[in-house]
């Protein structure tokens, strides 16, 4: 039933999601495609992260030693007993952009890696000496895992790369500031070769020339095809959110081909911050959330999508379209299954229309099972079959992305990005997060480079609370968060000090 309600939505949706049922499902049977494991930066041994996952204790992970880009803090708890392991991941790289080495079309084609999360003279060893350096991209992203944890660890080592290969196609557009991107590839805009002269030359054509097919003249052999200078301004920025949603696509596409050989257990959100050319691109596909603070002003940075937010979008489509529900599913939302019992009788509903709640009289036709299930978490139970989401109402390939421009602001050392998954939100507003993360910052010494870390510890402390004889309790005697919580504090006065762009 699952399955097919994964498959009713996306016939909805545009068939977004129409790789196959086969592809969603985790055969038991299969080899793991990758071991459980924590971020690769926190650097733990196989003891410490098996004593990380002590659901009584709850410890907090943090970084052992400052080494993410930018000085970034990190901190992690997991869950009070809701899954057996941490399904959150994250991940933090510096990726280099060079030029394609292969066509990128080909099925063999391999992004190469470069990736530093401590640049150090090892890492400087790898990379061969004889390649220039063209441009890189600083890159943090939380990923959080449902009914699994494999969709959420394979996510976290591929993302990244996936973003790389867009990236490399408009590499050398994007290091040009003046050149507006070309509607063809392979082509110069035509834009730029008009000159004053041209267009006089043309006009200054006789009619006698004309006739004769002189070169240049409409109708001759050598005149190009008329062109309407009416085409879309495009910006460069726009290329590179355009990147990252195909590098989200592709990440969905990858997952999808490997489940045929291996076992990658559940869906997962993502949350991903880019920096490059000296803009920082938030993309978001989930309910993780990312806010920037400066100057005390909260600015939010992302969307979450949500079963709830996204109820009436597609009862509207199944409204439209009732075909594409088949003969099993009602765009009707009732607050539990209908059953035959309660035929003939009033019972709670919503349709599109409503943001609340009005009684009908049950009908045979109800009996179907409802698109939409319960509200909350409790779709995102019921729902949660695609590769890369927490609801079949959004897959990974469908991401928000909002832009920053770190040029245009002066930044302190207590302006940071937030980002951090739903066990954070969960319990803490973005109006707490900012009062918490603020106050402690502005106790800490500005030099000092592990305070994000600490401001970071301190957040998560702040979610999860402390055990007591009624679970763990947050401030005000509160319930704190029971979810898995990885939180990144990015300091922004760091990016300022990122080589310029060429």
């Amino acid at each position: 039933m699952i399955t097919r309600v994964r498959s009713a939505v996306s016939s909805i949706i545009g068939g977004i999601m129409a790789s196959g049922s086969s592809a969603h499902e985790n055969h038991p049977d299969l080899p793991l495609r990758f071991p459980y494991s924590r971020p690769d930066f926190l650097a733990l041994s196989p003891d410490e992260v098996e004593c990380s996952a002590d659901h009584i204790s709850r410890p907090i992970l943090i970084l052992k030693e400052m080494k993410l880009p930018w000085a970034a803090g990190y901190a992690e708890v997991i869950n009070a007993g809701k899954s057996a392991l941490n399904e959150d991941q994250a991940c933090c790289e510096v990726v280099e952009l060079r030029k394609r080495p292969a066509d990128p079309s080909s099925p063999s084609y391999t992004p190469t890696r470069r990736r530093s999360s401590l640049p150090s003279a090892d890492v400087l060893e790898c990379i061969d000496s004889t390649e220039v350096k063209e441009q890189n991209f600083h890159y943090w992203a939380l990923f959080d895992g449902h009914g699994g944890s494999g969709a959420a660890v394979f996510a976290a080592k591929f993302l990244h790369l996936h973003i790389e290969e867009q990236l490399q196609e408009v590499l050398e557009i994007l290091q040009n500031p003046s050149l507006q991107p070309p509607t063809c590839l392979g082509e110069e805009n035509p834009i730029h070769q008009l000159h004053p002269s041209a267009g006089c030359s043309q006009r200054g054509l006789s009619r006698a020339a004309s006739l004769r097919g002189a070169a240049g003249a409409p109708g001759s052999p050598n005149t190009m095809a008329p062109r309407f200078f009416m085409e879309k301004k495009i910006k460069q920025e726009s290329l590179v959110v355009g990147a990252i949603e195909n590098a989200f696509k592709e990440m969905d596409a990858h997952i999808a081909r490997e489940r045929m050989v291996y076992s990658i257990s559940g869906g997962c959100t993502a949350l991903v911050v880019v920096y490059l050319l000296g803009k920082l691109y938030v993309a978001n596909a989930g309910d993780s959330r990312a806010l920037i603070i400066r100057g005390g002003e909260i600015i939010p940075m992302s969307s979450s999508f949500t079963p709830e937010s996204e109820r009436q979008r597609l009862q509207f489509l199944a409204h439209l379209q009732p075909s594409l529900l088949g003969n099993d599913f009602t765009h009707l939302e009732f607050p539990r299954r209908v059953t035959k019992k309660e035929l003939g009788k009033r019972m709670l509903y919503r349709d599109f229309t409503m943001n609340g709640w009005a009684y009908k009289t049950v009908q045979e036709e109800d009996l179907k099972f409802p698109l939409i299930y319960g509200e909350g978490k409790k779709v995102r139970q019921q729902l949660d079959t695609s590769q890369l989401t927490e609801t079949t109402a959004r897959s990974f390939m469908t991401v928000d992305v909002k832009i920053y421009n770190l040029s245009q602001f002066e930044h302190g050392a207590d302006d940071v990005m937030i980002l951090a998954t739903d066990g954070l939100w969960d319990v803490l507003s973005n109006q707490e997060v900012a009062e918490a993360v603020s106050g402690f910052l502005g106790n800490c010494d500005p030099d000092d480079q592990h305070r994000y870390t600490m401001a970071a510890q301190d957040l998560v402390m702040k979610a999860r609370g402390v055990l007591r004889d009624r679970g763990w309790r947050i401030a005000g005697d509160r319930l704190g968060s029971g979810d898995d919580i990885s939180v990144f504090i990015i300091p922004l006065m760091h990016g300022i000090k990122q080589p310029p762009p060429s």
